[in-house]
């Protein structure tokens, strides 16, 4: 299947769920099928129960990516990268986005809802998903961390 348009898994705190329902729409328009894994309302809830929930999916392959919000993106971030395979990246513009794929080919995109705009996360996205890993020298990088 085309990268591009492998499914995602996405999940996030109550900070966030207004920000995920846009993005979601987003990315179902483009043809690309999501798994929501919550939260489901702007209740406070715990964000490393949904972090967890999306890591462990790409993390075991179970999904390619993954996007993950919270207030700042901080929390999220520090979760996913607990996760063996995992690459997040914590992205409030679009250079972060484009690099963290071109040269890091991370796999879970992660954004604070607190910090960005919907339209500026919606930049994001697009670039983040239509942006390739370039490979050579970068896969030997990350093979060096992936090793770890």
């Amino acid at each position: 299947m085309n990268e591009n348009m492998s499914p995602i898994i996405i999940g996030c705190d109550h900070a966030a769920y207004y920000l995920k329902g846009k993005i979601k729409e987003f990315i179902v328009k483009r043809g690309i099928e999501v798994k929501d894994v919550g939260t489901d309302s702007e209740e406070s809830v715990d964000y490393p129960d949904f972090g967890i929930k999306v890591a462990s999916m790409v993390s075991t392959g179970s999904y390619a990516r993954g996007i993950l919000l919270c207030g700042t993106g901080l929390g999220m971030s520090m979760v996913a990268n607990r996760f063996t395979n995992v690459r997040a990246a914590l992205c409030g513009d679009m250079f972060s986005a484009i690099m963290s794929r071109c040269h890091n080919d991370s796999n879970i995109l992660v954004m604070g809802a607190r910090v960005i705009g919907e339209s500026l996360a919606m930049e994001i996205v697009r670039a983040w998903l239509e942006t390739p890993f370039e490979g050579g020298r970068h896969l030997e990088r990350i093979e060096k961390f992936n090793n770890i």
